[in-house]
């Protein structure tokens, strides 16, 4: 009875890797949210990550969390890494900066499990206010594909990007 039990658990096991196996091999997560302020106003915010903890969902995250900002005060080639116990460690960089509209960024992710990623605001006027589509995207690790099988990538980073977004919607529309 135990070998059969052992058994059934070793196939279940096999079958969760090999499945793992065939999923995608990247990942794209995105939210939108409508905020009632020019882009030119919301921009800023984004594009300058001295101006990060004011809606940004991870700098509450881990309070002792060490903090770096070098090159330009905004734009491209300015970086942020940090450094933290809750947070892990990383880094991210303006790589594209397009007023009022656009900023990319390349986002590095050290520890808890390294990754890197694309991450990409886009900012949409539409009459008096401004649609901001927040989109992250990038490659799995095999491990990371299993670990999808449990739970997506959409709800790990999802809660997260609605909750940053909400937060600038409130930091824009004062």
């Amino acid at each position: 009875m135990i070998k059969k039990i052992l058994a059934g658990v070793a196939v279940l096991f096999v079958g969760i890797l090999i499945y793992g196996a065939l999923k995608p091999g990247d990942f794209r997560v995105q939210r939108t949210a409508t905020i009632q302020a020019p882009p030119e106003k919301i921009f800023p915010l984004i594009n300058d990550f001295h101006n990060w903890p004011s809606w940004s969902p991870w700098e509450k995250l881990d309070p002792n969390m060490k903090r770096t900002l070098t090159g330009p005060p905004s734009g491209q080639g300015a970086a942020y890494d940090w450094d933290g116990n809750k947070a892990g460690k990383g880094r991210m960089e303006i790589t594209e900066s397009l007023p009022s509209s656009k900023v990319g960024i390349k986002l590095d992710f050290i520890k808890p499990m390294e990754g890197h990623n694309a991450v990409e605001f886009t900012l949409q006027p539409n009459g008096n206010s401004t649609n901001v589509i927040w989109e992250m995207s990038g490659p799995l690790s095999y491990p990371g594909k299993v670990m999808t099988i449990f739970v997506s990538m959409d709800k790990l980073i999802g809660k997260d990007f609605d909750a940053g977004l909400a937060n600038m919607k409130a930091a824009a529309e004062k």
